[in-house]
């Protein structure tokens, strides 16, 4: 048989591109194969994508997801190869396009992919960068995977590492400032489950008030700020404690530390 797509792990993220591509209609569920080595996890996913077929190899497709541990990548993708997969997107982290070319071989398109956790609720952010036999056919197919869970955007390969530490690990950061938002509310005399509840739908809904209002940061912090009023008194404490500065140098590490693993 030759499937449309292989993906080459079951975990969270690919569990998530799954469920992505058939809520958008991406195809029919035949025409997915899933590959995982874990009995209790294939039996997981058949039982909630049914029609998908879950197996312990992989199959000739159109194309493969490597969506495995960085270590296990050397052994899918020459799995996927010797299957006979036209095609391949790595959303490995740290796996660099020279390494995922030389185990795949010469003339095999692939696409090198860093895409974050909020792709588990279709909301993610992802960037591709494409190898030297990858064409504009290619990037759209990636692009047309990733897209089923969130925005995704092109850059070269030398961004990928910004890339990981702006919003691959962003998500990580914002869990930081709610939980820190959720800590101030009940010092402030707040039931825990209020402030939770509100620091919750607060990031929500500035999120989405930045996504669609058209405004930058800027003129809708501006918006918000009275002089002399209660915001404006909140948002001089974080500047007394640098807080653009860590967040500068939280992204700045985290992108230093992607390099290092890169190389290791």
């Amino acid at each position: 048989m030759t499937a449309r797509l292989v993906i080459v792990g079951g975990g969270r993220m690919g569990e998530a591109l799954i469920a992505g591509l058939l809520a958008a209609d991406w195809g029919d569920p035949s025409e997915l194969v899933v590959v995982e080595k874990a009995e209790s996890r294939r039996r997981e996913l058949a039982e909630q994508f049914a029609g998908v077929d879950v197996r312990t190899e992989p199959v000739a497709s159109d194309g493969s997801v490597i969506a495995v541990k960085p270590g296990d990548v050397e052994a899918a993708c020459r799995a996927v190869v010797g299957a006979g997969d036209g095609r391949v997107l790595s959303i490995a982290a740290g796996v660099r396009l020279a390494e995922l070319e030389a185990w795949l071989g010469a003339g095999v398109p692939v696409v090198r992919a860093m895409p974050n956790t909020p792709a588990l609720v279709g909301e993610g952010a992802s960037a591709v960068a494409p190898g030297g036999a990858a064409s504009e056919a290619d990037l759209e197919w990636a692009e047309g995977i990733l897209g089923a869970v969130g925005i995704v955007v092109r850059v070269p390969e030398n961004q990928l590492d910004a890339v990981t530490g702006l919003s691959g690990s962003g998500p990580a950061y914002v869990f930081l400032v709610a939980e820190a938002l959720i800590e101030a509310g009940v010092a402030s005399g707040l039931p825990r489950d209020v402030s939770t509840s509100l620091v919750t739908q607060t990031l929500l809904g500035s999120a989405r008030l930045l996504a669609e209002s058209g405004q930058g940061p800027e003129a809708l912090r501006a918006g918000v700020t009275s002089p002399g009023g209660t915001t404006a008194a909140g948002l001089a404490a974080l500047e007394v404690r640098a807080t653009r500065a860590a967040f500068l140098e939280a992204v700045l590490a985290a992108t230093e530390r992607s390099r290092e693993l890169g190389l290791s």
